[in-house]
């Protein structure tokens, strides 16, 4: 059994191989972060993966079903971080996903320097104004939209000082960000490989941006394949589906 606490509620992931505990008042988890999951190059086998800005812990949950690598995530905000590890524990995933309720400034004092394969992050996509009170209501939702504790150059910058020289950097984004992420990546010896552009449906702007970055890696930029996410009718496309449900 798990224990939930106030709102929560225990939700299936991946057709129901896995469930995580989300709450509709502490920002429960987007479809960026199931894209991002499939997106990154991982290792499948032996290695070490960092998930920053981690959330309730969608994003290591995904992963620990392409990989039999370590995975640790980063979670600043203490509810959310005590969400991820239960949902860890009701999937019996202790030995595979760690927890670290941490700022990610500090992560490479705390995890180490240039140690791990991969590193991936759903960062917070705006930048912050005034007040908090201008930004949102809801302090959960603050930090988890708006670069409070961490900007776009901090998780650019922690994600290089984690990653080994060869290792990859995967991160989800909004489009217009783009020249701003190659700029950040490439002046912390990040060289962007591969990119994505997701789309609502056939005929709207890309609205989600993959991208993928080896550390100090040779110049050859590769633009995949658009992925549309629902069809006219509003039903996922088959790749979507594959994508959120395995199937």
């Amino acid at each position: 059994m798990v224990q939930l606490v106030g709102d929560e509620r225990l939700d299936y992931l991946l057709d129901e191989r896995l469930r995580i505990i989300q709450s509709p008042t502490v920002f429960s988890f987007s479809l960026d972060a199931v894209l991002l999951a499939d997106f990154v190059s991982i290792p499948l086998k032996r290695g070490k993966v960092v998930d920053l800005c981690s959330g309730n812990g969608v994003i290591p949950l995904f992963l620990s079903l392409r990989t039999e690598s370590e995975i640790i995530g980063v979670e600043i905000q203490e509810r959310l971080f005590n969400m991820a590890n239960r949902s860890i524990k009701y999937n019996q995933l202790e030995n595979k996903i760690k927890m670290i309720h941490e700022n990610i400034k500090n992560a490479p004092n705390i995890l180490g320097f240039e140690k791990y394969d991969a590193v991936t992050c759903n960062p917070p996509y705006f930048k912050k104004t005034e007040s908090l009170e201008e930004i949102n209501v809801n302090e959960h939702f603050a930090i988890a939209r708006h670069e409070i504790h961490c900007t776009l150059e901090d998780t650019i910058r922690i994600s290089s000082q984690l990653v080994k020289q060869g290792g990859k950097v995967a991160f989800v984004h909004r489009p217009g960000r783009l020249l701003d992420i190659i700029t950040l990546m490439r002046a912390y010896r990040l060289e962007p490989k591969r990119i994505r552009f997701v789309y609502p449906k056939e005929g709207k702007e890309a609205n989600i941006l993959l991208i993928e970055a080896i550390k100090d890696g040779k110049p050859d930029l590769k633009i995949l394949p658009s992925l549309f996410v629902y069809k006219n009718l509003n039903e996922y496309t088959e790749e979507m589906s594959q994508i959120l449900y395995g199937k």
